[in-house]
């Protein structure tokens, strides 16, 4: 007996895609289609992900056009058609969550801020510090979303962060199927509850009754509008913003009463954010004496320890000398197929140092962790990287003050502005 296939329902798909889906023939026959590419004299756009196109760029050697910007999920060409599936109700009060956990008086005013933006139909933003308890803040009205029959994303643009939140999802909405969806999964079929980067959004219409985006601050989200066209063409009005380090976009967006806003300026756990300690050393290069000393004084005080560098080359020098200690090391960048596996290791315990990129500068939380930020006066690392990384320290309550370090040869404006941001944040909380 085969199993019943689900229809990708509120999706916008390419034909190639809904018969992978298990769509039949016969059922794509009846549903509404819309030409994937459209052109006009010099000019053209995509119905995927509503870029502007033109002869120039989109062009092909045969005439017909395709949309260069969201190739990464596919080619699509002037012929091309997208197949729109209806969206999908689900029962109301059905919903049941399975966390045990309890909120502090100031996460449950947040809570119930979030709540009330989404009883009204309005955007919200989240400012909270790093570690402030995000996740478990929006279990209200994620339940309040679902017991109201209605689908819900919750997306953000790095792959870390979905898998680092789709198990604390999943055990809190236990008895509800959630799909994980990006480019290192198996496609699944979405039902009410999605976890997922924010591209897969380009594969929706008018179909969630409310996205929640994880650290919308981050690449690529904070530099390509065709991801927030993405978000709010998926949704139904009610969008859920979080982060740590928000743009002044965003903030302009408070201020003219576009975005209503909650503010966290503590850690769940009610200690101040461990204030980075710079250390300038004279070309900052790797094999230098003086970060040797630090990074093995660190490695010391610490159960693990995240040692970021500026790029990939960086990599397997300063791994080479931690494994000279004795001590279990590994690294990560983007392009590492094996980056999940190696967080969970360090989480265990099977490594006690990850030298990384900055792909691992938010969306983990490690237990006594140590952080030091080699070349940290690197033009990449801007103060809202600095400031994520920084804040990978100090997330137990049983070790607040967990060392974090800013290596450099000098002192950049984006170091001074991402200490004087956590500086700030320790103000507020002491008020």
């Amino acid at each position: 007996m085969q199993s019943e296939v689900v229809m990708p329902a509120g999706q916008l798909l390419t034909k190639r895609e809904a018969l992978a889906a298990g769509v039949s023939a016969n059922s794509l026959a009846q549903l509404t289609r819309v030409p994937a590419v459209t052109r006009q004299g010099s000019r053209g756009s995509c119905r995927r992900c509503g870029s502007r196109l033109t002869a120039m760029e989109s062009e092909l050697p045969d005439g017909r056009w395709y949309c260069p910007v969201c190739l990464t999920l596919g080619r699509m060409v002037s012929g091309d058609e997208l197949y729109e599936f209806a969206s999908q109700t689900y029962p109301h009060d059905q919903t049941v969550c399975t966390w045990t956990g309890s909120l502090t008086a100031a996460q449950e005013r947040v809570a119930g801020e979030l709540q009330a933006s989404f009883a009204a139909g309005r955007e919200h933003l989240l400012w909270a510090v790093t570690g402030a308890g995000k996740t478990e803040m929006l279990f209200p009205v994620l339940h309040k979303a679902l017991n109201a029959g209605g689908r819900v994303a919750v997306v953000s643009p790095r792959v870390d962060v979905i898998n680092e939140l789709a198990p604390r999802i999943q055990a809190a909405f236990s008895q509800t199927p959630l799909a994980v969806r990006h480019g290192q999964t198996e496609p699944v079929p979405v039902q009410q509850l999605l976890l997922a980067t924010v591209h897969q959004l380009l594969r929706f219409k008018a179909t969630f009754d409310l996205i929640v985006v994880d650290e919308v601050d981050a690449f690529p989200y904070s530099a390509d509008p065709m991801l927030e066209r993405a978000v709010r063409r998926a949704g139904r009005g009610r969008i859920i913003f979080l982060t740590a380090t928000p743009s002044q976009s965003l903030l302009r967006q408070t201020k003219r009463g576009k975005l209503q806003i909650s503010y966290l300026p503590r850690r769940f756990h009610g200690h101040d954010l461990p204030v980075p300690q710079l250390r300038f050393v004279k070309g900052a290069t790797l094999l230098n004496p003086q970060i040797r000393r630090l990074i093995v004084r660190v490695i010391q005080e610490t159960n693990c320890s995240l040692i970021f560098v500026p790029g990939v080359a960086q990599l397997q020098p300063v791994a080479r000398f931690v494994a000279t200690l004795g001590v279990t090391v590994s690294t990560v960048h983007s392009a590492e197929p094996d980056r999940a596996e190696r967080v969970l290791q360090l989480r265990r315990g099977e490594l006690r140092v990850l030298v990384t990129t900055t792909i691992l500068e938010r969306g983990v939380t490690f237990a006594h962790c140590g952080v030091i930020v080699l070349q940290a006066d690197a033009p990449l690392f801007g103060a809202a990287a600095l400031a994520q990384m920084a804040g990978r320290a100090g997330r137990n309550r049983d070790f607040p003050d967990d060392p974090v370090y800013f290596v450099a040869s000098r002192y950049t404006r984006a170091m001074a502005q991402a200490c004087g941001q956590i500086r700030q944040m320790n103000r507020r909380r002491a008020e």
